[in-house]
């Protein structure tokens, strides 16, 4: 609900908008996109969600017509514009398998029937009532006067004009949509002949019982078709990836289709008589073709290398996506190219959502002169052979020359120091000047004034700007090596957990890794052999002065300690008690084991096997007041 002032201004200016545009939509020329007017929308839905206008349907209300009630309601479905947005909504739905048929770009219909008698066709209007333009309709094609089994209900569908239709005879409408409005509420019935119906549901009238006429949704569909409606092309489709690979697969035969569709109607197979009198039904969804999509062929695999990793770039057959002409495509790593089946010839759909690189985001099919994707398999610069971890394919060598290019960039980032940027540093590293951090405070004046458009003045002031940044905190100091799986947060955690020095951080062996908080053994065991390597450099700098580690101004007596927690404790919860000892840098435990340095119980008389073993064991106990003693103390 909006609640500030500034909120409602913006709820009363979407109303006119949507009203606005629901109007031109259903009578007159469209002015926006589909997705434009979906914003809108979903932007008044987000502001006001109790609106009244969000449980209508916009108004065609075409002047000289009757009106009539709805048998099937006509409310709006729920969108998904990209398979992310339909993944969640397939997540929280929860159903077994999927009906998914094309979801036509036409004006909706309904047809209503008593005892197989066509009785009258009402147009959407604000989804409980409706124009009634019978007479129009009975001149389309598709349309069935008489049902054979004395039906009594509603067929609802689409009223359409084919592709070839437009081409031949209305060429002068916008698209397909606006010249089948036009042509199905002319009050002289001229041009509903070239209309056609397309129909995807029926409701009969309940029995006394008041359950539906039909088992569920195919075997609706499979009684339309016995009827003679021509149905809207549907399958049935088990998991999530198969929906999202099948409506990759529609998005490149859409150009081809005899009519227009602007996605897929993914729905439940059972009936849900409740769900439907909603608003926006909760068991179906219009899964959308969205702008920033395309379909298109992988013609080649380029490896970006940045530092020790190697990205895959996909080049693809230039096509159109949101405005701009798009040849390349990010794939993010190894495990994506195979999940997906990836080959080069493959037709991929691509999507550009504010990425600056857009993204393949599903195989749509793989043909039969399509090929493998070749990888590289040593690194280009070392010769090392590459690790293929799936989520990424890197080199392992800590003092590969591209590791150490990275490096120094790293170690320029982290330090903020102006005016090195990332052109002038790899120009230093290609000529041999910095091979290293510590090559950085070895430059003098006459280095720089070799490279070309390097002035006295500013070779001077990168030399200050180099210099004066002097002083660095130790979690900076180790994520500024770039050490493989050591970012800043890591780094700050190693530094919390107690490894506050280079001794320390050197020492700690895996055990003593594995017990901080958020590092596993794997992880445990790459940072070892990334200190191992560099170890040298990272003391090499600060042996030489070149900067010194900002001293920490208080520290924890908890930092590093091992500490289990058992028992009841007074004044706090344990998970109370954890959360204050990992603040202060304690390593929290679920066992007494013999390098504890802590167990903190307020009942240590018990015969509970960890006071036991901590009594064996010789470790301190402490009670909860204790513990919080020591943890609100500094050192």
């Amino acid at each position: 609900m909006a609640t500030s002032d500034n909120e409602l201004f913006r709820v009363e200016e979407l109303e006119r908008l949507i009203v606005h545009h629901q109007n031109l939509y259903y009578n007159a020329q469209p002015e926006i996109s589909d997705e434009e007017f979906d914003s809108l929308w979903q932007e008044l839905e987000d502001l006001d969600p109790d609106n009244s206008l969000l449980r209508r349907v916009g108004p065609d209300n075409a002047q000289g017509w009757g009106k009539a009630r709805h048998l099937i309601p006509m409310g709006s479905q729920s969108k998904a514009s990209d398979p992310e947005e339909f993944r969640a909504w397939a997540q929280k739905s929860a159903l077994p398998f999927f009906l998914v048929q094309y979801k036509m770009d036409g004006a909706s219909l309904e047809i209503q029937y008593e005892a197989g008698v066509f009785l009258k066709a009402v147009t959407r209007g604000d989804g409980t009532i409706g124009d009634d333009i019978s007479r129009n309709v009975l001149s389309m094609k598709g349309v069935v006067v008489k049902i054979p089994d004395g039906f009594s209900g509603g067929v609802r569908g689409e009223v359409l004009m084919s592709r070839e239709t437009h081409r031949l005879k209305y060429p002068e409408k916008a698209n397909c949509r606006n010249a089948a409005n036009g042509l199905m509420k002319r009050k002289d019935g001229t041009g509903s002949e070239d209309l056609e119906f397309i129909c995807y549901d029926a409701r009969g009238l309940c029995t006394d019982t008041g359950k539906s006429p039909f088992d569920d949704e195919i075997s609706k569909l499979e009684w339309l078709r016995r009827a003679g409606f021509t149905v809207v092309r549907t399958e049935v489709l088990q998991g999530i990836d198969a929906v999202v690979e099948y409506r990759g697969k529609v998005m490149a035969q859409r150009p081809t289709l005899p009519f227009d569709i602007d996605g897929l109607v993914v729905k439940s197979p059972q009936i849900d008589e409740e769900d439907l009198e909603k608003p926006r039904p909760e068991k179906q969804i219009a899964f959308k073709f969205n702008p920033e999509e395309a379909v298109t062929i992988l013609k080649e695999i380029v490896w970006n290398e940045s530092g020790a990793l190697y990205t895959p770039i996909g080049i693809v057959a230039p096509v159109k996506l949101a405005g701009t002409t798009v040849q390349r495509a990010n794939l993010c790593n190894p495990d994506m190219i195979r999940q997906m089946n990836l080959k080069l010839g493959s037709k991929v759909v691509i999507t550009k959502r504010g990425e600056i690189i857009p993204k393949i985001e599903v195989l749509v099919e793989n043909g039969p002169d399509v090929k493998d994707i070749p990888q590289p398999s040593l690194c280009r610069r070392c010769a090392t052979t590459l690790v293929d971890e799936g989520s990424r394919l890197f080199c392992p060598n800590e003092l590969c020359p591209n590791k150490e290019l990275h490096r120094i960039e790293k170690w320029i980032s982290i330090l903020e120091i102006r005016d090195f940027g990332a052109a002038l540093v790899r120009k230093l590293h290609a000529q041999g000047l910095v091979k290293s951090i510590s090559d950085l405070y070895l430059l003098e004046q006459k280095d720089l004034l070799g490279l070309e458009r390097m002035g006295e003045t500013l070779s001077l002031k990168l030399l200050h700007n180099l210099r004066k940044k002097n002083e660095i905190d130790m979690a900076d100091y180790i994520a500024a090596f770039d050490i493989d799986n050591v970012g800043p947060l890591v780094a700050r955690k190693l530094v919390d957990g107690g490894l506050d020095t280079l001794e320390a951080l050197f020492n700690a062996d895996t055990e003593r890794l594995v017990a901080i908080n958020g590092i596993g053994e794997i992880m445990a065991i790459t940072i070892q052999n990334g200190l191992k390597a560099i170890r040298p450099e990272m003391e090499k700098v600060l042996a030489k002065g070149y900067v010194r580690l900002r001293r920490a101004i208080s520290k924890s007596p908890l930092a590093g300690k091992k500490i289990c927690f058992t028992g009841e404790l007074n004044g706090m919860s344990r998970a109370e008690a954890s959360a204050l000892a990992r603040k202060g840098g304690g390593v929290v435990k679920n066992s007494v084991t013999t390098d504890l340095d802590y167990l903190v119980t307020d009942d240590s008389s018990t015969g509970s096997s960890k006071n036991k073993k901590a009594k064996e064991l010789g470790i301190p106990i402490l009670t909860g007041p204790e513990f919080l003693a020591i943890a609100r103390s500094e050192s």
